[in-house]
């Protein structure tokens, strides 16, 4: 009762009911209790002497927490006050998700924007002494797409017919088998399918392997659980009623998994797909052990070492002088840049290709 009011006419006129009204805080208190938040932090933090503007927004946002219950509690009272604070609470952490994110590109762009340019990336670094200015990232460019493009060939088609077995005929003892084993090779370390690989390929050859299509089984392994769980998914949520109708239909069960299933879950698999290929395009370990790196420019990735850019950013910052950390953060600038494509385009196929209603 202490949160309403009772609201009635003058008794001189005609009575009318008694409503009851609920007190409110406006629309713009969020703003307003973390306007206050930010400004108490920023005296707190001058005050203390905290040189750190994260060490500011962590105050600022304890305090717009406990501002907002206090508050809220005394207008509204406790029980929507504890609502207020479970939201703050769900912003809080999306706030303190962002930051390292938003810190991690800011330093890679403002340290690495001042190096790329036409030299940096139509150039290698052959025959460029590290500790100069100079050269570029050419011939990594060049290693990481053939090696992600060839493990993409791989693993993409394999893990496709995998999550078709799993999602439409697996049954029994094989198929827990198989989902056991993709689960496994879900959180296998990147060095240990560098390590199998280069394992096969003494047992099988009896020699290094040296160039990147070695890099690329060991990227194809790693890429492979990863489309597998995501395309198990997007069939799994391909309605059953769709199915049965083409079955009803005398369709048979390949036919219906071709024409039907596939094609309505076919955005979700190339999303899939494309954050697979993000996910392996930052893999350093495999192309150490298997590539070995190479400062010129090799098209061909059956032969001879071959670089990569992460492998490329390793090679810069072991270097230790300023040119070559220069060239690192570049390289590192090139590779969010060509992950972010990706991202871009997965969202793109996947809003292309979604059910648009009516059809």
């Amino acid at each position: 009762m202490s949160d309403t009011v009772m609201d009635a006419r003058p008794a001189s006129g005609t009575p009318a009911s008694p409503r009851l009204a609920s007190r409110h805080l406006p629309r713009w208190s969020p703003l307003a209790i973390a306007a206050g938040a930010i400004a108490v932090a920023a005296g707190i933090g001058a005050g203390a002497g905290l040189s750190s503007h994260i060490q500011w927004g962590l105050i600022a946002l304890v305090l717009f927490v406990a501002g907002s219950y206090a508050i809220t509690a005394r207008v509204e009272g406790r029980r929507q006050a504890k609502d207020r604070v479970a939201t703050s609470l769900v912003w809080s952490s999306f706030v303190l998700a962002v930051i390292p994110l938003y810190s991690l590109v800011e330093t890679t762009i403002s340290k690495g924007a001042d190096v790329i340019d036409g030299t940096f990336l139509t150039h290698s670094m052959n025959n460029v002494l590290t500790i100069q200015p100079g050269g570029g990232v050419y011939h990594a460019i060049i290693g990481t797409l053939e090696q992600v493009g060839i493990a993409t060939v791989i693993a993409a088609p394999l893990g496709m017919l995998t999550a078709i077995y799993l999602v439409e005929y697996g049954k029994g003892r094989l198929a827990k088998w198989v989902t056991f084993f993709v689960d496994v090779m879900t959180g296998i370390p990147s060095i240990v399918a560098g390590l199998f690989i280069l394992s096969i390929w003494f047992v099988a050859l009896g020699k290094a392997p040296a160039s990147g299509f070695a890099g690329s089984l060991a990227l194809a392994l790693l890429m492979m659980p990863v489309v597998v769980r995501s395309t198990e998914e997007m069939l799994k949520l391909v309605p059953n009623e769709l199915r049965e109708a083409s079955l009803a239909l005398g369709v048979p069960k390949w036919r219906t998994t071709v024409k039907v299933v596939l094609p309505t879950a076919v955005g979700g698999i190339t999303t899939g797909v494309m954050l697979a290929i993000a996910r392996i395009a930052g893999e350093s370990a495999p192309i150490a052990l298997l590539v070995f790196g190479s400062a010129a420019i090799n098209t061909d990735p059956f032969h001879d070492p071959q670089s990569s850019l992460p492998y490329y950013i390793y090679e810069q910052y072991n270097n230790g002088n300023q040119p070559s950390y220069d060239r690192a953060w570049g390289a590192a600038l090139v590779l969010i840049a060509f992950v972010m494509v990706l991202n871009l385009i997965a969202r793109f196929i996947a809003r292309w290709k979604a059910p648009k209603a009516g059809r």
